[in-house]
C-alpha cells in the first residue's frame, strides 16, 4: 500500500464517525465517567487537529500528559546547552523543537544571535558527518527524546568510536515512559476528591513501544488497576484505542492492549534495546519539567564511556531554577490543567514568545490548543 493510501485510510472521515458512533453507543454503558491520558504529545496534536473531542461523549475524557521531550526539559538543562553553545570552538547539535525553548539564560536561538553555532539535525547520525567536517572543533549532540531515539543516539556513539572520531561529545537527556506514568499515578492517589482529576486508564505512545515492547506497560493494569491501549497517532488510531478502552471497562477487564499491532509488540525491538543497554545506564534521579525529580527515569552515559560525555568534560551548574511564576506547564504536564486555564496563554505566552516549554514544541499541548483551539467544544 502506498503511504498516501495508508494515511487516507486512517484518516477516513467515515472511518473516523462510525468509531465516534460506537464509543457514545458503549460509553452509555459506563458505570461512570472515565478520564484517559494520552501520554505521548503526537496523540495531543491529533486529537486537537482531527477534531476528536467534540467527537466523543460528554462521560469521556482526556487529560493531556507529559509525553514531549522538549516540554519536559527543566530549565537547568536548557542552560547546559546554552552554555556547552557559547564555549569556543563548539559546533551544538540538536533535535527539532529545542531552539526556542527558554532557559534562565535564554533560548538556543538567542545563543545563536550572540554568534553561538548552534544546529539542527534530523537524525543524531547526521552529528557524525558535522564531527568529521570540523575536526578542529568540538562537536557536542545535545540529546533528547524518549525510547524511540535513544537507540539512535547509541548508534552515533557506537559509530564515532569504531570511526576514530574523536572530536564529539553527548549531553544526554533521553527519559523514558514508565517511571513518569508511575509518578503521575501515585501522586494524583494521593490527591483523589473527584473524577475529574484521577486518571482511569493510559493510551500509550506508539513510537516508545515499537522500542520498547508493550511489557512496559503491563505493570499498570496489575500494580494500578489502570488498563493501557497502545495506539498509533492517526485519528482512527485514537478513536480505536478509546473504543478498546471503553469495552475494557464495560466488561470488567484491566489489560495491556495493542492497538497499532501494525508496529508494535510484546517485546520490542531487541537489538534497539541491547544497544541502549550496551552505552547507558539509569540515573539516579532526572528533573522534569514541573514534575521534579523521578527516580530512575532518564538515561546516562555508563562510566566507561566518560569521556564522550559533556558533563563530564565541561563544569556545568547543578543548581535547580524555578520556572516562570505565571506559567503552569507543569500542571498541564500532570493533567491537572488545561492550557486554556493559564492566565498567559495566548497572550503574553504564544508559540512566537513562549514563556513555558509547553507552547514551545510541536507536541506540546498548550501549542495544540493555540494552534487548534477553535476545534474544542468541550
Amino acid at each position: 500500500m502506498e503511504l498516501k493510501e495508508l494515511y487516507e485510510k486512517f484518516r477516513d472521515p467515515k472511518a473516523i464517525k462510525a468509531l465516534a458512533k460506537q464509543i457514545h453507543k458503549e460509553s452509555s454503558k459506563l458505570q461512570k465517567p472515565i478520564n484517559i491520558m494520552e501520554v505521548c504529545g503526537g496523540h495531543t496534536h491529533t486529537i486537537m487537529k482531527y477534531g476528536l473531542l467534540q467527537l466523543l461523549p460528554k462521560n469521556i475524557s482526556f487529560i493531556h500528559g507529559p509525553g514531549c521531550p522538549v516540554c519536559i526539559m527543566p530549565k537547568e538543562r536548557i542552560d547546559h546547552a546554552y552554555i556547552l553553545a557559547m564555549q569556543k570552538d563548539v559546533i551544538l547539535c540538536t533535535l527539532g523543537d529545542m531552539i526556542k525553548v527558554p532557559g534562565s539564560r535564554g533560548s538556543l536561538q538567542d545563543a545563536r544571535s550572540k554568534g553561538a553555532d548552534v544546529r539542527f539535525v534530523y537524525s543524531p547520525l547526521d552529528v557524525l558527518k558535522i564531527a568529521k567536517d570540523n575536526t578542529k572543533k568540538r562537536v557536542i549532540y545535545f540529546a533528547i527524546g524518549f525510547e524511540t531515539t535513544t537507540p539512535m543516539t547509541a548508534a552515533l556513539l557506537e559509530s564515532a568510536m569504531a570511526q576514530g572520531v574523536e572530536n564529539l561529545l553527548l549531553h544526554i537527556n533521553h527519559v523514558t515512559v514508565p517511571e513518569v506514568m508511575r509518578e503521575l499515578i501515585d501522586s494524583r492517589d494521593e490527591h483523589i476528591d473527584s473524577y475529574n482529576n484521577q486518571i482511569d486508564a493510559f493510551l500509550g505512545p506508539s513510537h516508545v513501544s515499537v522500542i520498547a515492547g508493550s511489557k512496559i506497560y503491563e505493570e499498570f493494569p496489575t500494580k494500578y488497576s489502570r488498563p493501557v491501549v497502545v495506539a498509533g497517532f492517526e485519528p482512527v488510531d485514537v478513536m480505536e484505542g478509546v473504543l478498546m478502552l471503553v469495552r475494557q471497562f464495560n466488561e470488567g477487564r484491566c489489560e495491556v492492549e495493542v492497538q497499532y499491532k501494525r508496529s508494535v509488540t510484546q517485546e520490542g525491538n531487541k537489538r534497539a534495546q541491547k544497544l541502549i543497554q550496551k552505552y547507558f545506564t539509569k540515573r539516579d534521579l532526572f528533573k522534569w519539567r514541573g514534575l521534579g525529580n523521578i527516580p530512575k527515569s532518564a538515561w546516562r552515559l555508563k562510566d566507561e564511556y566518560s569521556a564522550y560525555d559533556a558533563e563530564k568534560v565541561y563544569d556545568l551548574p547543578k543548581e535547580e531554577i524555578e520556572d516562570h511564576k505565571l506559567c503552569i506547564c507543569g500542571d498541564i504536564l500532570r493533567g491537572m490543567a488545561k492550557p486554556t486555564e493559564c492566565q498567559v496563554f495566548g497572550t503574553a505566552c504564544t508559540p512566537s514568545k513562549p514563556l513555558g516549554s509547553c507552547m514551545v514544541s510541536s507536541e506540546g499541548a498548550c501549542a495544540a490548543y493555540y494552534k487548534y483551539g477553535n476545534l474544542l467544544t468541550n
